[in-house]
């Protein structure tokens, strides 16, 4: 009896178990020629050689639904806040402290460009210095750029007077024109300050690169005519907000003559103690306010209603793309993850980039060490040359050191490869035994009975 026992557990081959594991052989078979290839850092490179172009998504995927940006956009300013009248002394409502920036190039000004030459005279800069006597401007146009003849055109609004100086020094230079030359500006009119009501001549007085006072803008005009101080204002309408200086107060404090003033501002010398008559003056610009905010409102609208359109249909096509996707209609590049894995699987490769060995494993959990065998993964790879109708190259990454599996971030995966991962041998003998255990003690046990 003990002798039987021992028999069945030693030849289980007559209990009919027998456990088969998937391995990689160099052997071949099925008619097959294997190829084993150990990767190394230069075998990385030469299996990374097969041509390869991953899928592009569709176009819709790299579309925006952006409208473009709509002309005069800026800022607008809001309701005027106007002051309450009483009778009594008026009430001193200087606009905030400001400190002139700069002076900006803007459209409309017309700058010279003159060469110094003969000791002191100053001479035309035109095309190529060909017209020498006369001093004929530049203006700076819609789109902030200046024509220069014969050679070209270059954008100076927006800049300061060294700043517009630096770069049509550098644009003439690159020109191959002698570059010496001095920039003045001898027209301002891109920037203006409107002054009107009790003055001599009403006048929309220039910005210039000496920052405009309201002295200065009034003197412009010709200077205040009123017959009562005492009853005379002086009113600045800025970014949408009435200001108020009464006259006594502008005579007796120098530093209000001194206020500075923006491109912009409007400025009415008032008689009475009625604003309504400074708004006479101020109806004009807030008209054009007006205009500007409904057309800025409409053009939001419509870009609203175009960028929504694109949006749905860009949305749509997208939908429409990812509905083919899961009912299999659009054609995707596969690879697959078979052998002692977390899960056996198939993987499509990613769109508009290489995916890695690395990515693959780690992507969907890697392997589990416990095991599987590190010393043995595989990216099993079927040969594309119809010659070699049947060829399999086996790429074995041993990966016992760690430090080997650099290489599977290098190794560049290809459409029908194969990542497979064998048993380790313990594994291999554990789920033996597992199998035939059962048979062996049912068959030692019925030994034991007879």
């Amino acid at each position: 009896m003990g002798l039987a026992l021992a028999a069945a557990l030693v030849f289980p081959g007559g209990c009919g178990v027998v456990y088969n594991s998937p391995s990689v052989s160099r052997a071949a078979g099925a008619g097959m020629d294997v190829r084993e290839i150990a990767l190394t850092p230069e075998t990385v490179l030469l299996a990374n050689r097969s041509p390869y172009s991953p899928r592009n998504l569709p176009r819709e995927f790299h579309a925006a639904a952006s409208a473009g940006q709509a002309r005069g956009m800026g800022t607008l300013p809001a309701a005027p806040d106007t002051p309450d009248e009483r009778p009594g002394r008026l009430e001193l409502r200087p606009p905030p402290d400001f400190t002139p920036p700069p002076y900006r190039l803007g459209v409309g000004d017309v700058v010279l460009l003159a060469t110094k030459q003969n000791g002191n005279s100053v001479e035309r800069l035109s095309g190529l210095l060909a017209a020498q006597t006369r001093r004929q401007g530049y203006t700076v146009s819609d789109d902030n750029a200046i024509s220069i003849p014969d050679i070209g055109r270059v954008e100076i609004g927006g800049l300061t007077l060294q700043e517009a100086q630096d770069r049509i020094f550098k644009f003439l230079l690159e020109n191959q024109v002698d570059p010496a030359f001095s920039l003045e500006v001898t027209d301002f009119n891109s920037k203006k300050v409107t002054v009107g009501g009790a003055v001599r001549q009403a006048a929309r007085v220039p910005v210039t690169l000496v920052p405009l006072t309201l002295g200065d803008a009034l003197i412009a005009t010709g200077g205040v005519q009123v017959r009562d101080e005492q009853f005379a204002s002086i009113r600045i309408y800025r970014d949408g907000t009435l200001y108020q200086i009464p006259y006594q107060d502008y005579l007796e404090r120098p530093g209000l003559r001194e206020l500075p003033l923006k491109n912009g501002d409007a400025v009415y010398v008032d008689t009475t103690y009625d604003v309504d008559r400074a708004f006479e003056f101020y109806r004009q610009e807030v008209d054009v306010i007006r205009l500007r905010s409904q057309a800025r409102q409409d053009t939001l609208a419509m870009l609203g209603a175009e960028m929504g359109l694109r949006r749905g249909m860009l949305d749509e096509r997208r939908a429409n793309f990812r509905a083919r996707q899961e009912l299999g209609a659009e054609a995707r590049d596969y690879i697959y993850l078979a052998g002692e894995v977390g899960k056996q699987n198939r993987i499509a490769l990613p769109y508009e980039q290489e995916a890695s060995l690395a990515d693959v494993l780690y992507g969907n959990g890697g392997f589990p060490t416990m095991t599987g065998d590190p010393s043995n993964i595989y990216v099993l790879r079927p040969s594309i040359n119809p010659g070699a109708f049947g060829a399999v190259t086996a790429w074995h990454l041993d990966a016992r050191n760690a430090v080997n599996m650099t290489l599977a971030t290098k190794f560049e995966m290809r459409p029908g490869d194969i990542v497979f991962v064998e048993e380790q041998p313990i594994t291999k003998w554990n789920r033996t035994i597992s199998s035939i255990l059962p048979s062996l003690l049912n068959r030692g046990l019925s030994a034991v009975t007879d």
